[in-house]
Formats: C-alpha cells, sequence, structure tokens
C-alpha cells in the first residue's frame, strides 16, 4: 500500500487496517519536509530532535511497520509526558503556546501509531481528543480531521453502548418545580425585528425570553440523549462533578461522553455537567446542527469573536448566582430550567465572594437564602422564568443569574460583545 514517501505504510495488517491507513495518510503531507514542526515560541533543546525523530518514523518505516509503530509510540508518550508538566506548571494564561502544540505533536504521533499498529481505534480517538482540549492546532488542526475519520470506523455498538447499557434509573427526590408570578416574569417575544431588540432590550440592557428563533435549527428535531451516544459517545470531554461549582466537593474529570451519560444522566444520585466551549470544534456534528442567532451582528465584535458553550447535565444541577462579563443568549434544546434574573444595579444586596476567583459569584442559595446572613438580599428584585425547549432567554452583560436544571437538559449559550 501507498505510505510517505513512497515505501510501504507503517500498517500492514488486515484489508480494513490497510484501507484505514490509507485514509489517515491522506490527511498528513506526501514528503517527510511537508510535515513542518514549527512552534509558536521557544521549548527546551531537547524536544526538536524528538519531533524529527518522531517525523523521520511516520516517513521511513519501510521494511519493519510494526517495529516502527512501537518506536513512535513511545515518541508520542515522552512528548506528551514531558509536555505535561510544562501545561501543569503554574497558571493556564501562561502556558506557551508552543507547549502546547508539542502536546498536539505527541498526541498526534501516538494515535498515528495506534493506527499503524492495527490497534483498536478507541484510545487514538481518546489521544485526539486530548491534543484538541489541552494542545493547540498544528497542521492545519489534523487532530480534528484524523478523529473524525476514526471515529467513522469505531463500531456502531461501541459509540451506542451507553444507550444500550443503560443501569436502571435510580430517582431521588428533586425539589418541586417553581411557581414564577406574573408580576416577576420576563417578558416573551415572538421574532422581533433587529431594530425592536435593539432599542427595547439590548442598548436599555434588558432580559427578554425569544420565541421562534430556533425552530429551524437542525438540533430540535435531532438531538437526544440517545442522538448524542451516537454521535460523541466516544469522545472525551472535561465533566464537572457536583451540584454547583461553589460546593466543597465539586471537580473536573475527563471521561467518554457515554460514560458520563450512564453515571450521571442516568443515574439520578450523581450529579455530573458537561459544561465547555470546546464540544462544538471537538465534534463539528453538533455545530452544523445550531446556528448563530441573528440578534449578533448588533455586537462589535465579529462571528469569530463569539464563544459558543455547551451544556448537558441532569435534573437538579445549579449554576448559583452569578454574572459573566459578556451578552449572552442562552438557547434551550431540551429539557427545562428555571432562571432567575437580577440587574448589576443590585450587586451590593447578593453579597459577592470576596475572594478574587469568586468575586461574580453570590453567596446566597438562591431558592434557600439566609436572611440573617445577607439581610440585604430581601431587598434585590428578580425577574424569573422557566425557559422551556425552543426558547432562547437574552441575559445582559454583568446581570445575575441563577440556574436549575428541571429535567435532563442542554442548552447552548452565545457569548458575545
Amino acid at each position: 500500500m501507498a505510505a510517505p514517501g513512497g515505501r510501504e505504510g507503517p500498517a500492514a495488517g488486515s484489508a480494513a487496517d490497510s484501507a484505514l491507513w490509507a485514509e489517515v495518510r491522506a490527511l498528513l503531507p506526501g514528503a517527510e519536509e511537508g510535515l513542518t514542526l514549527a512552534l509558536s515560541g521557544e521549548v527546551e533543546d531537547c524536544i526538536p530532535p524528538l519531533l524529527r525523530r518522531a517525523r523521520g518514523l511516520l516517513y521511513g518505516a519501510a521494511g519493519r511497520p510494526r517495529a516502527a509503530a512501537a518506536a513512535l509510540r513511545r515518541l508520542g508518550d515522552v512528548l506528551r509526558d514531558y509536555s505535561w508538566e510544562k501545561l501543569n506548571a503554574g497558571p493556564w494564561r501562561e502556558v506557551s503556546k508552543a507547549w502546547r502544540q508539542v502536546y498536539a505533536y505527541g498526541c498526534l504521533f501516538g494515535a498515528l501509531a495506534e493506527v499503524a499498529a492495527g490497534r483498536p481505534l478507541a484510545p487514538a480517538v481518546r489521544l485526539c481528543d486530548m491534543g484538541l482540549l489541552m494542545g493547540a492546532s498544528v497542521l492545519d488542526n489534523v487532530l480534528a480531521r484524523l478523529v473524525r475519520v476514526l471515529q467513522a470506523r469505531l463500531p456502531r455498538g461501541k459509540r451506542r453502548a451507553a444507550a444500550e447499557g443503560s443501569a436502571k434509573r435510580v430517582r431521588i427526590d428533586p425539589r418541586p418545580v417553581p411557581v414564577v408570578q406574573p408580576e416577576d416574569e420576563l417578558p416573551h417575544l415572538h421574532c422581533p425585528s433587529l431594530e425592536h431588540f435593539r432599542d427595547n432590550y439590548l442598548i436599555p440592557q434588558k432580559p427578554v425570553v425569544l420565541e421562534g428563533i430556533m425552530d429551524h435549527w437542525q438540533c430540535m428535531k435531532k438531538w437526544s440523549v440517545d442522538y448524542f451516544c451516537q454521535v460523541a459517545g466516544c469522545r472525551t470531554v472535561p465533566v464537572e462533578l457536583g451540584t454547583r461549582y461553589t460546593d466543597e466537593e465539586w471537580s473536573q474529570k475527563l471521561m467518554t461522553v457515554s460514560d458520563f451519560i450512564n453515571q450521571y444522566i442516568v443515574n439520578e444520585n450523581s450529579v455530573g455537567y458537561l459544561a465547555q466551549h470546546q464540544l462544538f470544534d471537538q465534534i463539528p456534528e453538533l455545530k452544523e446542527d445550531i446556528s448563530i442567532p441573528d440578534y449578533c451582528c448588533l455586537g462589535e465584535g465579529e462571528e469569530d469573536d463569539i464563544t459558543i458553550n455547551a451544556w448537558f447535565g441532569p435534573e437538579g444541577t445549579i449554576s448559583p448566582l452569578h454574572q459573566d462579563p459578556q451578552q449572552n443568549f442562552l438557547a434551550q434544546v431540551f429539557g427545562r430550567k428555571y432562571i432567575r434574573l437580577c440587574s448589576p444595579q443590585d450587586s451590593e444586596n447578593l453579597y459577592p465572594h470576596e475572594s478574587q476567583i469568586l468575586h461574580n459569584t453570590s453567596q446566597v442559595d438562591v431558592e434557600d437564602p439566609d436572611l440573617v446572613t445577607f439581610p440585604n438580599f430581601r431587598k434585590a428584585a428578580f425577574q424569573s422564568c422557566i425557559l422551556m425547549p425552543g426558547q432562547v432567554l437574552f441575559i445582559p452583560v454583568k446581570y445575575w443569574h441563577y440556574v436549575r436544571s428541571l429535567d435532563i437538559s442542554f442548552s447552548v449559550s452565545f457569548w458575545w460583545s
């Protein structure tokens, strides 16, 4: 079979292995010098020789394909282990892009080694996801293209494992569904014009529930828990564990979407939340099912500046009362959410945490406030809604909002300026 430089490919197994390697190989440059190893910054002197050696193994594996795959796997391990320490040595914002690129190359070479050796593909998919989550783009985002090829080759049964292997639902007693009083309810509008939304809600910074603007999104017809098992069950994502991020036991963990659904969606005694902005970059099939609301064009930034977040979790998950630094459209795909909002003018009555890391979060439990400790909280004026599937809530910048999922819920938020 064809291989880098016209030699025999690293994988010489079954016809299926050969076909997969040919498809994977087509994602890479045809010649060794085409696979550039340029980094956006300085790294330690030991790294470039390791990168060049891995590239040489990939393009010069004639005659000993499986031996080359094993050596390539070891080099991928070394590159990932070395750069992982750099990625975790200090605050994330101070991590050099060059070290994130080294990590991505380590994931790339490791994944290619798995394919070359004809090994099961799930570990290769996980390596691609780790590179997408923790690394920086290399070779025109080759990891995103590679994982799409690999995921399509996974047995369908494995991709649907969570849906078919679900444990019996263990139900806990949830809080009752709140009653929203008419005087506190947010206004609802059906497909307002850009001018009407701008003049009456964006400029005066007033929240509103918009209806009808996402009826045409494909996600409204396609998305469900079972659909996510099919499309993304094998993909590794970061999951937040705990009812709310202010709890002492709150933590984060990397796991596959299938494991997340089995452990935290099906089993209602456990609470976990998939909340991240990279999901749609990791899994483009999902991004194709949503649309950026037209009203975002009223902002100052470009479309590429809009941050799209995914929020997928079980009933009872809570986002404590907090504020965000950008305008927000929260689009509800399935499930319901109870939401309370309060103007930033009431901030002094909401008792934000004094620590810098939680200064945008209130200390008060909105649905069970301690009015002895926080007496001024009773002065705060709130508006509320139960956000239903197909509705989009406009949350103005710095507007305080509290969110509780009333069902298994998937929301998409658009942060824009």
